[in-house]
């Protein structure tokens, strides 16, 4: 068994850094400018340009435009896409990513990948879980990976919230690897993961300070923990 940790709302270099030296395998970037945890387009450019490979760099959405993720892909040159909205199958199908890709693809980008997909361009899509309904939304998303989130009325995670796990366990079984969010801290992520077994873990403010700073004490043991759960 082994489990990915995704390290969200990274806002700062600081945070990245201590981020990938304890091992975390994606960083999640917010793109959606309602969140505490917001960058910039150039803000994230420059993260990315800093933090030395190999870690992916997931750009986090919220109803964007096509043109706002092609730019983001662009201008960031980001592989690595999460929508954390009311997103369609049929929006994300229609999404022509891979030429804008290719374009800002550079000799020697290189990145860890946080998702199996073999693809150039991956995606993953959120679901707020609210009760065992809310899991007959996924299979209608061809996503390479589907994220379970706590239902929070008028947010788009980053709650701190917990929903219950036995959901998320059933998910598992749909035959597409699960990232599991939702309140996740360094205390209870060792049993989220025995209890789930999830593909990755996704945490934000289960190690921060305040939005958008981490609290590297706390980011280091969430790492470790979840990763000794997994037997690495």
């Amino acid at each position: 068994m082994s489990v990915k940790v995704k390290i969200c709302g990274i806002t700062n270099l600081a945070d990245a850094l201590v981020a990938v030296e304890a091992g975390a395998d994606a960083l999640g970037l917010m793109f959606c400018e309602a969140s505490p945890r917001h960058v910039s387009l150039a803000q994230a450019a420059s993260l990315i340009s800093l933090v030395p490979a190999p870690v992916t760099f997931v750009g986090v959405f919220v109803n964007p435009t096509p043109e706002q993720v092609r730019q983001a892909i662009e201008e960031c040159g980001i592989d690595t896409l999460q929508f954390h909205g009311e997103e369609t199958p049929e929006f994300l199908a229609a999404l022509e990513l891979e030429e804008c890709f290719a374009r800002r693809l550079t000799p020697g980008l290189l990145h860890k990948r946080f998702s199996p997909s073999e693809r150039a361009i991956r995606t993953i899509k959120a679901f707020p879980v609210r009760d065992a309904a809310s899991l007959t939304k996924l299979e209608r998303y061809a996503t390479d990976l589907w994220l379970l989130d706590s239902h929070v009325p008028g947010q788009r995670g980053g709650t701190g919230v917990k929903f219950n796990w036995d959901l998320a366990a059933q998910a598992t079984r749909l035959g597409r690897p699960i990232v599991l969010a939702g309140g996740l801290t360094p205390e209870n992520v060792a049993e989220a993961v025995l209890k789930v077994q999830p593909y990755a873990v996704d945490v934000s403010s289960g190690v921060e300070s305040a939005p958008g700073k981490k609290d590297h004490q706390k980011l280091r043991a969430f790492i470790r923990a979840a990763k000794a759960a997994a037997g690495e």
